[in-house]
């Protein structure tokens, strides 16, 4: 098989990605490129860059791709109250495209004449990222060594390439988990947790705290949004960055974000997956009551179908795609009067909204009130009963009458 000259690789430091440059040099190419993507995953990424270096890349970028992953990425996402069955935050599914952006722009800057990912084919990543480029650059040349280095599928295996090659690797054979951070999330997969009887062990989880040690006290905290995104915590404005640090920071603390569910894969199988997402399931929670709060009950009902189509697109790796940015039209429209403040108590691994409030706020409370200065008109009741209810009364009349 011949040799591609340049081929830019999506490297994270991990297993697969670390035994891919020395793969790709012994069978697939003649120069491997590394790209590492800064999507704030707290890593020594120049250290990541000196690893890829040394294990063989003749040259090694990292982008620091953190704002842009926020504004233009996530925050879109939380817009869309995006969870996969309705559980998973997509911190993943949701980095992808924006990995697959910059490793576009590496190849073209470099004359690369491929890219290569260090995905399986079981997964979804792969989906997430040849789409994406099919979508940016429909002419690249794509390969995942994990799809052609046969019995390096086993991650024992893996394991074992990587020490007799000398490339270091945190991944061995007692702890073989799989990891994959960013701000919006931690993913977790592979080693005892394929089992989905066993329970998740401590060591699977880095973001939260167990329950059992978590403060006796509640944390109540604020969080402040204009136009559906998060600006302020607590009364104090934050950069985008800067507010989801801080939410995973204290949530985490609190035992908030635990995720352990069977998922639905794109490629048709069932997997395990243990996830950790502290700041976006304060932040899902906060802003689908906001919206509640604001938007007219037609509004909040039809945008639930549209959320989850939009939660779908994510994680089938249809970022890029015609619908996508269709439906982005929609519910920018439906932000415009997102804004207002929620409050929130965390304890015990609970995340529980108890107070809202906005200058938008469709709730009145002379109209729900029970108390004196009710103003709802309970005389207009039997009349709107009547005709709401008439087809059903028809329908029933007629059945009776045909009995």
């Amino acid at each position: 098989m011949s040799k591609f000259k340049k081929v830019v690789l999506a490297y994270s430091g991990g297993l697969d990605t670390s035994i891919s440059i020395q793969w790709l040099l012994e069978n697939r190419a003649e120069e491997v490129i590394a790209v590492a993507v800064d999507l704030g995953q707290k890593e020594d990424l120049e250290a990541v860059r000196q690893k890829a270096l040394k294990v063989g890349a003749s040259q090694a970028f990292v982008i620091d791709a953190r704002k842009e992953f926020v504004e233009n990425f996530v925050w879109p996402s939380l817009k869309a109250n995006a969870t996969y069955e309705f559980n998973y935050p997509l911190a993943t599914a949701i980095g992808r495209p924006l990995i697959a952006k910059v490793l576009n722009d590496i190849a073209l800057k470099t004359n690369a004449d491929c890219i290569a990912h260090g995905c399986t084919a079981k997964g979804n990543d792969q989906v997430r990222f040849e789409v994406s480029w099919q979508a940016l650059n429909p002419n690249l040349t794509v390969i995942a060594p994990p799809r052609e280095w046969g019995e390096l599928c086993d991650r024992g295996k893996a394991i074992d390439y990587a020490d007799k090659h000398g490339i270091p690797i945190s991944s061995t054979k007692k702890s073989p988990y799989s990891i994959d951070l960013n701000l919006w999330g931690r993913s977790v997969e592979c080693g005892v947790l394929e089992d989905p009887w066993v329970e998740p062990p401590e060591d699977a989880y880095a973001l939260t705290n167990p329950v059992e040690t978590t403060p006796n006290e509640a944390k109540y905290i604020e969080i402040e949004f204009r136009e559906g995104v998060p600006i302020k915590l607590d009364g104090v404005e934050y950069n985008a960055i800067e507010l989801i640090e801080e939410l995973n920071s204290i949530s985490g603390l609190h035992g908030i974000g635990r995720i352990d569910q069977i998922e639905n894969r794109l490629v048709g199988i069932k997997s395990r997956e243990v996830y950790e997402a502290p700041a976006a399931t304060v932040l899902l929670k906060a802003h689908k009551e906001i919206e509640y709060l604001v938007n007219t009950k037609d509004t909040v009902h039809f945008k639930q179908t549209i959320d989850q189509k939009y939660s779908e697109l994510i994680y089938n790796g249809l970022w890029f795609s015609p619908l996508r940015e269709a439906l982005d039209g929609f519910i920018e429209k439906t932000q415009r009067r997102v804004n207002g403040t929620i409050k929130l108590k965390l304890f015990k691994g609970n995340c529980v909204v108890v107070g809202r409030k906005s200058e938008n706020a469709l709730y009145n409370l002379e109209l729900a009130t029970y108390d004196e200065g009710d103003e709802f008109d309970h005389s207009a009741a039997p009349g709107f009963i009547k005709i709401f209810g008439l087809g059903v009364k028809t329908f029933y009349q007629s059945q009776s009458i045909s009995q």
